[in-house]
C-alpha cells in the first residue's frame, strides 16, 4: 500500500461520505462520554435506546449521580454489563465534579483517567466532541486497516500508530469515523461487501467477494 492508493481511499470514502460522524445520540461532550462508556459490547442503535431514556432526565454529571445507582440502572438496564457500565458511570460522575467542575476535560491523559475510560474512549472523546485528529481503533477500523492493507498490525495500538503516520492530514480527522461506517457495512467480518465497495479496486485484500 503506497501513500497514493492511501490518498484515492479516503478522497473516495470522503466523496461517498462528505460530513461522517457517530451513529451515537449526543448534544454535549457529557452526553457523547455516556454513550461511549455505555457502547462497550453493544450497538450504537441500543445505546441510542437507552439514552433516549435517561438523557431527558439526566444528562450531567449531578443529575446522573441524583438518580442514584439503582436508579441509573433502571434506564440501562436494556445495555449488555448494565450493572458494571452503571457503576462506572457513578464513578465518573464523582470523578468529574471533584475534579473538573463538572465538565469533559479536553486532555487524553485527564480523559484517561476517568474510571472506565481507556485509550479508544479517550480518542473517540477528542475527535468527536474536540475535533481532534484522532483515531479510535475499535474492531471495526483493526479489520479494514488490516484487510485492506492501509495499515497492518497486530493490535490496535500498532494500527493506530501506523494509521496516524499514514493517513494524509487532510483526512485525519474523519479517517475514524470513514473507516468504522466501511467496516459496520460493507468491509463486514464474515462476508465482506466487496461487490458494492467504493474503494474495491485499490483494496489489497487478496479473497474478495463478489457481492
Amino acid at each position: 500500500m503506497n501513500a497514493q492508493k492511501r490518498y484515492e481511499i479516503f478522497a473516495r470514502l470522503r466523496a461517498h461520505n462528505p460530513e461522517p460522524t457517530t451513529e451515537l445520540n449526543w448534544s454535549t461532550p457529557f452526553e457523547l462520554l455516556v454513550a461511549v462508556l455505555l457502547s462497550a459490547q453493544a450497538t450504537d442503535v441500543g445505546v441510542n435506546k437507552a439514552t433516549a431514556r435517561l438523557f431527558p432526565v439526566a444528562n450531567t454529571p449531578q443529575a446522573i449521580l441524583d438518580l442514584g445507582l439503582e436508579g441509573l440502572k433502571a434506564h440501562i438496564r436494556t445495555i449488555g454489563l448494565y450493572n458494571t457500565k452503571a457503576e462506572n458511570l457513578m464513578k465518573t460522575c464523582r470523578f468529574l465534579i471533584e475534579r473538573h467542575g463538572g465538565e469533559v476535560p479536553h486532555t487524553r491523559a485527564e480523559l484517561e483517567a476517568l474510571p472506565g475510560v481507556g485509550r479508544k474512549t479517550a480518542n473517540v472523546i477528542l475527535n468527536t466532541a474536540f475535533g481532534e485528529p484522532t483515531i479510535a481503533v475499535d474492531t471495526h477500523i483493526f479489520r479494514v486497516a488490516n484487510r485492506t492493507g492501509l495499515a497492518k498490525g497486530g493490535n490496535v495500538t500498532e494500527v493506530e500508530r501506523k494509521l496516524l503516520r499514514h493517513v494524509p492530514r487532510e483526512f485525519r480527522r474523519d479517517a475514524h469515523h470513514w473507516l468504522i461506517l466501511h467496516g459496520r457495512y460493507t468491509c463486514v467480518a464474515r462476508r465482506p461487501r466487496c461487490g458494492s465497495c467504493v474503494i474495491e479496486d485499490l483494496c489489497e485484500y487478496p479473497d474478495k467477494v463478489d457481492l
